[in-house]
């Protein structure tokens, strides 16, 4: 969902380098984001953040690891990153990416993060848009080539169709001699498994449709066939 244009988001932005990279500097700190941290800790990114919800919760329900939000979109990226700058707990695990997700070993070097987000990402419903998805083939690579040997990714949609197609696009997966591996499976997370709630962190967006319908989400990790 594209949000409408902030005015005040150009000059917020610039105002708060130290919390939001630019895409340009971003390309620059390959297999350095360590650097830019408090503490040196296991890095995790979200991939498409929109308001920032969930990774503002994760970075205060788990000090112990830096997280990294990515949004291509500047009013998203603005909002995410000023709710967090304006929370009342300090975050210095915590940092966003203003730039395309595209290809997140444009950013990050090999095994330089160890777990990759998805929540809630565009469907991109026709047929000739498949490639967009982010759980399309030419992604998964790319999550590959930055994650470690058990590196995890984590998806969650709303989307049955979406879903259906991932799960076939993750067994699918075989590139450079890997495979990504089924950790476990949620067919409707918010009533199937009562556990998995207590340390679930929901978006904007899972808050509001969770209600609707079954959320899905899949956990999973690469490794060497």
């Amino acid at each position: 969902m594209r949000l409408r244009r902030k005015p005040w988001a150009v000059a917020w932005l610039a105002d708060h380098a130290d919390l939001v990279i630019t895409q340009d500097k971003a390309v620059s700190l390959k297999g350095q984001w360590q650097s830019i941290f408090a503490k040196e800790q296991p890095i995790h990114v979200e991939i498409g953040t929109g308001k920032g919800q969930f990774i503002i919760g994760m970075a205060k329900q788990y000090p112990e690891t830096n997280f990294i939000g990515m949004e291509i979109q500047e009013g998203a990226v603005a909002v995410a990153a000023r709710k967090a700058d304006e929370d009342e707990d300090a975050l210095p695990n915590l940092k966003f990416i203003y730039g395309d997700g595209a290809g997140v070993d444009t950013y990050f070097a090999a095994e330089e993060i160890s777990k990759v987000f998805l929540n809630f990402s565009d469907p991109w419903p026709k047929t000739g848009h498949e490639k967009r998805r982010l759980t399309y083939a030419s992604f998964l690579k790319s999550y590959q080539a930055v994650l470690p040997e058990a590196g995890e990714l984590e998806f969650k949609t709303d989307n049955r169709g979406l879903f259906e197609y991932s799960l076939g696009s993750f067994a699918n997966y075989g590139e450079a001699g890997a495979r990504l591996k089924t950790d476990k499976l949620w067919l409707d997370m918010h009533n199937e498994d009562p556990a998995n709630l207590e340390t679930n962190v929901e978006t904007e967006y899972e808050q509001k449709f969770k209600v609707k319908g079954p959320i899905y989400k899949f956990l999973g990790h690469f490794e060497n066939k």
